[in-house]
């Protein structure tokens, strides 16, 4: 059943990242009626989290956010699948970094990097990066059920040579890695919501005290790694701009949970530059205090 699912969507996949950029945006436009008015997906959880997160805004302003949020989830996901056949030279117009410098002065200091990241803006075609530092790019990624999806979700974020590897290996990755001397940079998108037993620390995020993940915090820490913190900026409709932020070159030397606390006051300046570029889907606050 997983195959035939995949064979009947493969397609139309397919065809929708070969569609030229205007007529590809006015496709995600009709995605985005669907998603939004017919199927209403998940529409209770965004207006709750909204509500939390921005409870100083009228119900009339959270809706204007609620509805761009949409129109950007629709954008993004289907940006995903136009990396099937995207080329490097478009990538490059389309995601700019503006300090790929801080990037190589972190290279020069001879040990590998955790780049982390938010579900904000453009966090899929971070994956292009790769090409850009001599670092070994491996993104950490929870796997998807269906084996053949998974799979073609891996062959189109490794398209610029980034390795992916599932949440439970990457550990003994970092292991191996390091005791081969092998300089990576890992990127983990650590701003969801953890399970309760494996919540070592709470924070306010947004505004409210919920559990919070500590493992690229912990894993900077046993192996002494760089960390970098990576704020994605979208442009316009299509265009997006990465910069890097130093968080620390010496995690050991830091308290604690702090480069966490730290990573959770960037994203939360993201979000209330432009809070419709937010992940609002995920159950962020279903854990609070």
């Amino acid at each position: 059943m997983q195959f035939l699912v995949f064979i009947i969507a493969f397609p139309l996949l397919w065809i929708i990242s070969i569609l030229p950029f205007p007529v590809f945006y006015i496709f995600s436009d009709f995605v985005y009626l669907i998603v939004y008015y017919v199927v209403g997906y998940r529409k209770k959880t965004v207006r709750y989290n909204l509500t939390l997160a921005f409870p100083n805004l009228s119900e009339k302003e959270r809706l204007i956010i609620e509805k761009k949020s949409y129109h950007h989830l629709c954008d993004m996901f289907l940006e995903m699948i136009k990396t099937m056949t995207i080329s490097q030279e478009e990538m490059n117009k389309r995601f700019t970094i503006t300090n790929i410098e801080l990037v190589k002065e972190f290279e020069k200091k001879g040990k590998s990097t955790i780049l982390l990241a938010s579900h904000y803006a453009s966090w899929e075609w971070l994956l292009s990066l790769n090409d850009k530092t001599t670092f070994k790019g491996i993104g950490v990624y929870k796997k998807i059920a269906n084996k053949y999806f998974d799979k073609l979700i891996r062959d189109i974020r490794s398209k610029f040579n980034a390795e992916l590897v599932e949440t439970k290996s990457a550990i003994p990755l970092m292991a191996e890695n390091q005791h081969s001397g092998i300089l990576s940079m890992y990127g983990l998108a650590s701003d969801q919501s953890p399970k309760l037993d494996r919540a070592f620390h709470w924070d306010r995020f947004m505004g409210v005290e919920v559990p919070v993940h500590t493992g690229a915090e912990m894993l900077a820490k046993r192996y002494d790694l760089n960390v970098l913190f990576v704020k994605v900026k979208k442009i316009k409709r299509g265009f997006y701009e990465a910069t890097f932020v130093p968080i620390s070159d010496d995690p050991k030397a830091v308290p604690n949970f702090e480069i966490t606390n730290i990573f959770l006051r960037e994203v939360e300046k993201q979000i209330y530059e432009a809070p419709e570029y937010y992940f609002w889907t995920h159950k962020r606050w279903k854990h609070r205090r």
